[in-house]
């Protein structure tokens, strides 16, 4: 079993970490990102095997993120009034469909509507894997958020490697490596979704809400929507450049100075070592 249930009473239970879980949904985490690093991942072998230009390999890139971005707060809005379990395995499944669907799509409208299973499947998975990190986190909050938060930093990371190790050497058709990821990330959701369940019945049948939430200082509607905002544009803006080289300095590399594929890829990933290192050394500054 992925997951150990704790004895005594519900309260006890929700103030008790439940790392297994923690750890489990962090992983899936990093299964979830790295198919979707699979996508810029495949930029440069889509241009070269089918001649897609930047034009259309810029909209296959908007299509995976405007799906993936706006859908989410949406699952998150239903999420809230109504809790869906079983909804983190079949929001693999549609990742699962979507990395199929764009290994073996010969035409690009396919590949376009792969993505946009991808992008859903991604939408899905983050609101409810938040949801399971809080709740499998009881009294370590901070710890379990990282955890999940590393998973998904790593699953970007990937993307470099995805491109210079596998759908280099292999071609478009490499991506169906990762149906496997998929597979396995859908066998570990099930588990984990059955759990959720079980502590949702529980929560229902003390009709005792999270003991954790009353630790949170009440905001006026002012504070959250100014929050809120600043949140929102911090995040376009790295999200924007972010996306823009993850998708495209690939390919200034290639035409400036005439790298091949895997030593630019190369040295992208050593530069997301260099800001997942900061990012390390600011959360230490933080915590410490």
């Amino acid at each position: 079993m992925i997951y150990k249930m704790t004895t005594g009473t519900v309260s006890s239970r929700l103030s008790n970490p439940v790392y297994p879980i923690m750890f489990a949904i962090g992983l899936c985490h990093l299964f979830n990102d790295s198919l979707q690093a699979v996508i810029p991942a495949m930029f440069p072998v889509l241009a070269k095997e089918i001649g897609l230009t930047f034009t259309q390999l810029g909209l296959i890139s908007f299509v995976l993120n405007i799906v993936a971005s706006v859908l989410q707060p949406v699952v998150g809005f239903i999420s809230d009034k109504k809790p869906m379990p079983y909804a983190l395995p079949l929001g693999m499944t549609s990742s699962f469909l979507g990395m199929a669907g764009l290994a073996f799509a010969p035409e690009y409208w396919m590949i376009l509507v792969s993505v946009i299973f991808l992008g859903l499947g991604s939408a899905v998975f983050h609101p409810e894997g938040s949801r399971v990190s809080f709740m499998a986190a009881g009294t370590k909050r901070g710890l379990s958020q990282s955890i999940y938060q590393v998973g998904g930093n790593s699953g970007q990371a990937l993307a470099p490697l995805i491109s210079a190790f596998i759908l280099v050497p292999l071609g478009q058709k490499g991506a169906a490596l990762f149906l496997v990821v998929a597979a396995v990330g859908i066998f570990i959701l099930s588990k984990i979704s059955a759990w959720y369940k079980k502590q949702l019945e529980e929560e229902k049948t003390a009709k005792k809400k999270r003991a954790l939430l009353s630790s949170l200082p009440t905001l006026t509607k002012k504070q959250v929507g100014i929050a809120l905002t600043l949140l929102m544009i911090i995040i376009f803006a790295r999200s924007f450049y972010v996306t823009n080289m993850t998708n495209f300095y690939i390919f200034h590399l290639m035409d400036k100075y005439g790298f091949t594929i895997q030593r630019g890829n190369c040295l992208y990933l050593f530069s997301l070592r260099l800001e997942q290192l900061e990012r390390f050394l600011v959360d230490r500054g933080r915590i410490d």
